[in-house]
């Protein structure tokens, strides 16, 4: 089971929440800042520590190795975890899963083949495991599945050439993704990628994953 820090809105009985995976080496309280940040008054958080231990934090997988058996064990994991929360009466058309480096993966990865419709996907600084085999495993919803994926143009960790291409691999299959450049390394870019974010997310109000 997955360790969780929930937020709770300041809207007691909004049912909006926002599932949020870190990167490599950080942890739930990472990500403390953004409830604040992003501003939403009735959006809730759930912010996730990866199930492996990484010299202080966590991690999703073991990116140095085959990352593959650990990527499988987290789907399932982050599954199971979404699962939970429609159980707890929030639903996933009212959720959106954001994902920051392997954070970012895990999104992908689970937000194209779990098979309810989020109300978005937000992905940042990542890249895609085995694309070509994710489009023979999408769910039944995936086409109809909005995603945000961000990167930055001087990420010295993954690099953006071929992020840019495997994503370009995955919109011209059909799926539904927003794709924006940031001049940056491997980080958020402060205020202008945040408000890029917020946009995407107050679109996601908006526009059910029914339309």
């Amino acid at each position: 089971m997955l360790v969780t820090e929930f937020h709770r809105a300041e809207q007691k009985n909004s049912k909006r929440l926002m599932v949020v995976l870190h990167g490599l080496g950080d942890s739930a309280a990472g990500f403390r800042w953004m409830p604040s940040m992003l501003g939403f008054d009735d959006l809730n958080y759930l912010l996730v520590n990866a199930p492996d231990s990484y010299y202080g934090g966590y991690s999703w997988y073991d990116f140095a190795d085959d990352s593959g058996p650990g990527i499988l064990r987290s789907r399932k994991m982050i599954f199971d975890l979404l699962d939970a929360q429609r159980t707890a009466g929030f639903p996933t058309e009212e959720t959106t899963l954001f994902g920051f480096s392997q954070g970012c993966l895990m999104t992908v990865d689970v937000g194209f083949r779990y098979p309810h419709l989020f109300a978005g996907l937000v992905g940042i600084s990542g890249y895609v495991f085995e694309p070509e085999k994710l489009l023979t495993e999408l769910s039944p919803v995936a086409t109809r599945q909005r995603m945000l994926f961000t990167h930055g143009t001087q990420d010295p960790l993954i690099p953006f050439a071929e992020v840019r291409k495997q994503v370009q691999l995955l919109k011209k299959a059909g799926l539904a993704i927003d794709w924006h450049e940031f001049v940056k390394p491997h980080t958020i870019a402060g205020e202008e990628e945040l408000s890029v974010i917020r946009d995407f997310i107050r679109d996601s109000i908006r526009k059910k994953p029914h339309e």
